[in-house]
């Protein structure tokens, strides 16, 4: 504070009317993850943000159990200099997470403008996400909305739950887009929300949980069915924003990736044969 030169270090201080204040913002620090060499397979890239097409296997943010290896250590390495920090370090503004085994599209900011804006829009619902699935069975309404508050299952805290009462509000809209005789499906799913394991918690719900998810599904056999796909058959396909610095709607797809590919063409498959039988 000038007229006195007094250091303001007390957030309670009062300050008097027609008092100068100078702020000093410190310069960004590096990030504690470091930099590791992940390959990445990078949609888009400005000076502003980046959109990666994330790739099974990958967690999105350090934490217990996984400090490094992680979606952040990989952009951080990636982006470099090109971060202008985010919370005062040198770090990807992470405002979205995709589940470590669910593939397709994330944004992350590289400034602490494009961090806000992107943060206020998913806040506002106002970004498009659209999800394929393929789920067991086939849901009696082809299309419809999934309204079911989010939280920890009370009964076992490693997993979510759609709770009565308590956990975040979440809505999911979906809509069958191709059905494998009575035994499976491929699904469309747009979230209005973006809470943990939203469509896998609801579509297991609604009583059609994903294909090769180990924690709301359960192991299933068919026969003269092979499945390969050693994870849920999730996959971030659409992602749509408005721009932080041009203010322009920017739309992103992902095609499918090769396991979801593989699982949806044996389904495909054992239908055309139980028609021709």
């Amino acid at each position: 504070m000038t007229g006195g030169s007094t250091k303001l270090d007390d957030a309670s201080a009062k300050v008097k009317a027609g008092a100068s204040v100078t702020l000093l913002v410190p310069a960004a620090v590096k990030a504690e993850p470091e930099g590791q060499a992940i390959p990445l397979n990078i949609v888009f890239e400005d000076e502003h943000l980046i959109v990666i097409d994330k790739q099974a296997g990958l967690v999105v943010h350090p934490a217990a159990g996984n400090r490094d290896g992680t979606l952040v250590n990989a952009l951080i390495a990636h982006c470099g200099d090109s971060l202008r920090g985010i919370g005062g370090e040198l770090r990807p503004g992470i405002v979205h997470r995709i589940d470590k085994d669910t593939t397709g599209l994330m944004v992350a900011a590289k400034t602490e403008k494009a961090h806000t804006s992107l943060g206020k829009q998913f806040a506002a619902h106002a970004i498009e996400r659209v999800y394929k699935a393929l789920v067991w069975g086939v849901p009696r309404e082809r299309a419809g909305v999934i309204d079911g508050a989010v939280g920890r299952s009370p009964l076992n805290r490693q997993k979510m739950a759609v709770l009565r009462v308590g956990g975040k509000p979440a809505r999911t809209h979906y809509k069958v887009i191709e059905t494998f005789g009575q035994t499976a499906a491929l699904v469309e799913c747009r979230l209005e929300t973006g809470r943990t394991h939203q469509v896998r918690v609801h579509m297991a719900h609604i009583g059609h949980p994903l294909i090769g998810d180990p924690v709301y599904g359960r192991p299933r056999s068919v026969p003269g069915l092979t499945l390969r796909l050693s994870r849920q058959a999730l996959h971030a396909a659409v992602l749509g924003f408005q721009h932080p610095a041009t203010h322009k709607p920017v739309r992103f797809e992902s095609v499918l990736p090769e396991d979801f590919t593989e699982t949806y063409l044996a389904f495909k498959g054992l239908g055309a044969k139980a028609r021709g039988s």
